[in-house]
């Protein structure tokens, strides 16, 4: 039986989560249909702009993505902190742009005061609000609800066009984050629907790639900060150059299918987190059969275990040959 979703993401275990939403029966509905040779292609477009379109509003931040033919990869950061520092007109100007919020918040935000009996009600309501922007099920709903509703109306279908429920996974620790991105970045590569990262369509890595060409980093996805020993910024723990090399190196080894001929050890990143080139040739191809509702070294993921209710601890032992 599933886990409860609020048992599955703990934000004081960790900010960090993959979450994979399929199509149903896997069908090939954003993709070509092989049997009347319709081209739906374009709806991965709307997928890509409806989340970082999102991006902007939750307090949700954008690590790595690969919109592929029949699902989604996203690896998501929950700036818990950020949230919890927005002033009253903030959250609902946010939430506002996205939803009509009730009479009493339309009321204040027009008039910027409400009469004393309603200041608890409107108190309330907004931290609703708050909780909703920094929910990862909320910011899937908001993605998967209004992608279904498009390609409905396009198909004049009703139905479910994704799955009942998106997968996610906790990424515990840095190893477990970098190997995720990897994975995610590479999909298009992996699947063979492109044959270098940086002309992956629809992909995180796509967009990294030609910003760092002019020397920038996209502004709608979570930063690469590096590792600096003190006064650490906002954003991911790694040099963008040292992930992009990574990214690369197993990309080619991925694509032509010699899996010795780079030696991923002088990779910097791999050698920080201490993760051997084999290790991470295994982890960064097949990430998702190796890993199940949480990732990281054996004691983290145990603590999590306990920590959620997990009677047993799935796929432990190879998770632990693989980041020990």
């Amino acid at each position: 039986m599933p886990k409860a979703r609020s048992q599955q993401i703990s934000i004081s275990d960790t900010p960090y989560y993959h979450c994979v939403s399929r199509c149903v029966r896997r069908a090939f509905l954003c993709g070509e249909d092989a049997a009347t040779g319709q081209s739906y292609e374009h709806r991965r477009g709307w997928v890509e702009m409806r989340l970082l379109y999102l991006s902007r509003f939750f307090s949700i931040k954008v690590c790595a993505y690969a919109v592929m033919s029949n699902h989604t990869h996203l690896v998501l950061f929950v700036d818990e902190e950020s949230a919890k520092s927005w002033s009253t007109e903030e959250v609902l100007t946010r939430w506002h742009t996205l939803h009509k919020g009730t009479i009493i918040t339309q009321q204040y935000m027009m008039n910027g005061t409400l009469p004393d009996y309603l200041q608890p009600l409107l108190d309330a309501t907004v931290e609703t609000y708050r909780q909703r922007l920094m929910d990862i099920s909320w910011f899937m709903k908001e993605l998967n609800e209004n992608i279904a509703r498009q390609a409905n109306l396009e198909d004049n279908c009703t139905g479910r066009f994704w799955e009942g429920r998106f997968k996610s996974q906790a990424l515990l620790d840095e190893a477990a984050l970098i190997a995720c991105m990897a994975y995610v970045d590479l999909n298009p590569v992996r699947a063979k629907i492109d044959q270098t990262p940086e002309t992956s369509k629809h992909t995180s890595i796509k967009k990294r790639i030609h910003s760092a060409k002019h020397k920038q980093q996209p502004k709608t996805l979570y930063p690469f900060v590096g590792n600096p020993k003190k006064d650490m910024p906002k954003g991911l723990p790694f040099r963008l150059e040292d992930y992009l090399v990574l990214v690369d190196l197993t990309g080619r080894i991925v694509r032509h299918g010699k899996r010795g001929s780079i030696d991923l050890s002088f990779a910097p990143i791999l050698q920080r987190l201490n993760i051997p080139s084999e290790n991470w040739m295994t982890i960064a191809i097949e990430f998702e059969q190796h890993t199940h509702a949480a990732v990281g070294t054996e004691l983290i993921l145990s603590n999590y275990y306990q920590k959620v209710g997990y009677k047993r601890r799935p796929k432990i032992r190879k998770t632990k040959q693989l980041l020990a």
